[in-house]
């Protein structure tokens, strides 16, 4: 099993190496399930009843509908590390500044915002079938615990944002075990440290996959960026995966609340549409720099379509260079699991086919190369949009609109964080989801935030940043009352 993760330093680390099998799985010894029930437990502390281990969850059943092949019983972790509450701080207080720019929040406080608890941090390993391909995968993710955890738990299903890299996801945060490990932004899945300290430490349940196509058991297979089925799959298995794992340890799934951000925003929002045709409760949903209506966002990514600036923010953010590379791997992702063979070959211009076709495979840019690289605007071949240029391009252009997570009736309620100077997503563009999404559905402008510092600030604002709403973390707090 290959691995990026150095467990065989730290002494808190237990690995096992057959990660399907139940007799391999990470074990709870009987001794910290006596020290766990001496001590009450988490749960117990915080006034939520404690239910009997064996009492099943209907939610488990409706959640695995369709999901192959079935999973064993058992904790379904390989790798189990503990992180104390400090060291989250710090190491949140250590990337605050890589989000919040232009700066929209004061520093981080970690008398206001600190994590509460010291938590457990287990990477789970499950298999997979991809509904598209009928491939059989290794899916890796992490389950999130407040070290004690006992009795019920609110859990956060989290989807992060987009990684242009194959090793930057959630179960890497398994790293920060090692104290002398610096996160940083070129190495890590910062939102996921965000997130962890922001819930898990408060008392919360973490889970979040780390997408197929990414993690330490990609085995060479491209990711699913923007592929509807495989990512609501992936996600659905590892919720299951993380629901049986606590489970497995004597804690008991309370309310139900998606997060999501970027990317993981689409993904939260499709994935929330899949929950409630099961029949699955969902307490609330937040979703921040919301993906959703994927053509329109496509036709403003590759300069097709512009809108009028919002108030405060003149002239707009010039778009990123990173757009051009979330095209490609767009392109591939649909090549690859739609069976779109000759897509990226047939909608990339010319002079830009052997770059995109060498970043897709790779996700590695050459410094310092003559090559030319592409922006957004110029990497697709003249008249993509407006008219026939390849029957791929054409077959793309129909399964992304099929795709679109933008015209649904929410019947729980959902925040839609929106920033008003947001460089990779037009508010307008997230915006439609408002006006189609009923009266549980409600927009949370951003002023002045960029991409990342709109999610940062849906986790660590207030209202005078939030317009006049709270953040997620009081938000969820104020809505996770027992089931």
């Amino acid at each position: 099993m290959n691995s990026s993760l150095d467990h065989t330093s730290n002494p808190l680390a237990t690995r096992t190496d057959a990660p399907f099998s139940p007799k391999s799985a990470f074990p709870v010894s009987e001794s910290r399930r006596a020290l766990i029930a001496a001590v009450g437990g988490l749960g117990a502390g915080l006034g939520w009843p404690a239910f009997a281990s064996d009492k099943a969850d209907p939610r488990m059943s409706a959640i695995a509908v369709g999901l192959r092949p079935v999973l064993p019983p058992g904790p379904l972790t390989d790798l189990s590390v503990r992180v104390s509450a400090r060291r989250l701080d710090e190491a949140v207080a250590r990337v605050f500044g890589d989000f919040n720019k232009p700066a929209i929040l004061p520093a981080f406080d970690p008398g206001r915002h600190g994590a509460r608890h010291d938590v457990e941090l287990h990477r789970l390993v499950v298999p997979m079938v991809i509904p598209e391909t009928g491939e059989s995968v290794t899916l890796s993710g992490l389950l999130a615990l407040p070290v004690g955890a006992s009795g019920t738990l609110p859990v956060v299903s989290w989807q992060h944002g987009t990684i242009l890299s194959f090793g930057q996801v959630p179960s890497n945060m398994l790293k920060l075990a090692d104290p002398t490990y610096a996160v940083s932004d070129a190495g890590d899945s910062l939102e996921t440290l965000l997130n962890i300290q922001r819930f898990a430490g408060q008392g919360f349940a973490v889970i979040a996959a780390d997408y197929v196509g990414k993690g330490p058991f990609r085995n060479g297979r491209g990711e699913a960026y923007g592929v509807k089925n495989v990512s609501v799959q992936t996600c659905l298995r590892m919720l299951e995966a993380g629901l049986t794992a606590m489970a497995s340890r004597g804690v008991r799934a309370g309310p139900l609340f998606l997060n999501g951000w970027s990317q993981g925003a689409v993904n939260t929002q499709w994935l929330h549409q899949a929950l409630r045709g099961r029949g699955v409760p969902i307490a609330a949903t937040s979703v921040a720099s919301p993906f959703n209506e994927l053509t329109e966002t496509l036709r403003f990514w590759a300069g097709a379509q512009t809108y009028p600036n919002p108030p405060g923010a003149t002239p707009y953010p010039e778009s990123p260079a990173w757009i051009s590379l979330c095209l490609i791997v767009l392109l591939g992702s649909y090549e690859l699991n739609y069976g779109l063979k000759g897509l990226l070959e047939n909608a990339v211009a010319p002079q830009f086919r052997a770059f995109a076709a060498r970043y897709w495979k790779t996700y590695e840019l050459r410094v310092g190369s003559a090559e030319p690289f592409p922006s957004g605007s110029n990497l697709l071949v003249p008249g993509f949009f407006d008219r026939f240029t390849h029957e791929t391009n054409s077959a793309f252009l129909r399964q992304v609109a099929a795709n679109t997570a933008t015209f649904w009736r929410y019947d729980s309620p959902i925040r839609f964080h929106i920033g008003l100077a947001d460089e990779g997503l037009h508010p307008t563009l997230a915006a439609r989801a408002l006006a189609a999404g009923g009266p549980q559905t409600v927009g949370v402008m951003v002023p002045e935030a960029s991409h990342r510092a709109t999610f940062l600030a849906s986790l660590y604002g207030s209202a005078g940043s939030l317009s006049g709403h709270s953040n997620v973390l009081e938000w969820f707090n104020a809505l996770r009352q027992p089931r």
